[in-house]
């Protein structure tokens, strides 16, 4: 009776339609798949060029400095254990006119930080911008502190903002006599609009004869989708084709005639493409977290698998003489040692769609270190019609 009742619920899972699923070892280690309607976009759905695609040459920057913040309540680095911050901090007072090299310094007011951020493209002198503080000795929060003028580097070397301001911190430690209790990070700290841009980036936007757009996700067919909406709208503006697809990655674009890039771009960017999603798994052994695509098949197979569990007990045994005998105490260690192992049948695997998939491997009632382990043989068997991904 059971076998039968689960060939009809396998045969009635066949007709429905899979949309998109995950596993997690977060939800009890069970599949979900198309649980109903749902305000989120499916996968492969039509969506702005903008959304999918990116203008080559038109990235951000990485900038970094070092600086010092001051102010803190007596939570920053022991000059002892941090003699860089004590250099930063005779420089910097050097530089104010203030001599204290020959002097002993005690201070736990003052913490030695990197200070991170991302210069936009197209950002102008005057620009704020957003920075990250991050503590580089032992300093234990950052709570309260101010950092004071700070010179942020490109990878040239070049000086490209300067940052200062009240840090904005996150986390909290509170430390009693007997106990410490921490919040989140409270040795890393942000400043909104915390740096001053002083200096633009090169490359900048140019009036170049073709614009490259580069795929988020490459994909030969969403290439050509990319390729073909661009020249059905230059047909219908210019009477011309405008873009070509390179590769699988990039889509080459012609500037019509006495057009800007900016505007180019403005215009092609509000044109709907459906982009191919690939049929492919992504599982993370480190989490247990599974995500299968909606076109992920699995070919008719036969998985066995057996949960083998092992259990060490250490329950060490005392001797203990009797009184005036002389006699020593002894430990005698003893070791108990079992196995249990589950499963182990046969059973047929098989998806024409995603929900039949999920419903296939949630029968099989795997951890979700199991199901890692089945999807990768299947894989291995060559029944699996996607890319496994392993994180």
């Amino acid at each position: 009776m059971t076998r039968a009742l689960a060939l009809a619920s396998l045969l009635c899972a066949i007709f429905l339609l899979g949309s998109g699923g995950t596993y997690s070892a977060d939800v009890g280690g069970q599949f979900y798949g198309d649980m109903g309607p749902s305000g989120l976009p499916k996968v492969g759905s039509p969506t702005r060029l903008k959304n999918i695609v990116s203008v080559q040459g038109v990235r951000p920057n990485q900038l970094v400095g070092y600086g010092l913040v001051i102010g803190l309540n007596g939570t920053g680095d022991s000059l002892r254990n941090s003699p860089f911050t004590q250099q930063s901090m005779q420089a910097m007072l050097d530089r104010l006119g203030v001599n204290i090299r020959r002097q002993n310094t005690r201070t736990r007011n003052t913490a030695a930080v990197v200070v991170t951020a991302e210069l936009p493209a197209f950002a102008q002198t005057g620009t704020t911008i957003d920075v990250t503080v991050s503590s580089l000795g032992d300093a234990t929060s950052l709570l309260g502190g101010t950092l004071i003028m700070t010179a942020l580097h490109g990878a040239d070397n070049l000086v490209y903002a300067v940052a200062q301001g009240q840090l904005t911190v996150s986390g909290y430690q509170i430390t009693g006599a007997a106990q410490t209790m921490t919040q989140n990070v409270p040795t890393s700290a942000r400043i909104p609009n915390g740096a001053l841009v002083e200096r633009e980036a090169p490359g900048q936007f140019l009036e170049v004869e073709f614009l490259g757009l580069e795929l988020r996700n490459p994909d030969f067919a969403t290439a050509i989708r990319i390729s073909d909406a661009i020249n059905a709208y230059g047909l219908d503006r210019f009477g011309m084709e405008l873009a070509r697809a390179a590769d699988l990655r990039s889509v080459a674009v012609k500037r019509p005639p006495n057009m800007s890039p900016t505007r180019l771009m403005a215009e092609i960017g509000e044109l709907i493409v459906e982009p191919d999603v690939p049929a492919i798994v992504v599982v993370d052994e480190r989490t247990g977290t599974i995500v299968i695509g909606r076109d992920v098949t699995i070919s008719t197979v036969a998985v066995s698998h057996g949960n083998l569990t092992v259990t060490v007990t250490e329950t060490p045994q005392v001797s203990q003489p009797l009184p005036f005998s002389e006699g020593q105490t002894v430990v005698t260690p003893e070791t108990n040692i079992s196995s249990f192992e589950q499963g182990g049948a046969l059973r047929i695997v098989q998806g024409t769609n995603l929900n039949v998939l999920v419903l296939g491997l949630n029968r099989m009632g795997l951890k979700p270190q199991g199901v890692i382990a089945v999807l990768q043989a299947i894989k291995s068997a060559g029944a699996l019609q996607a890319d496994l991904v392993v994180q």
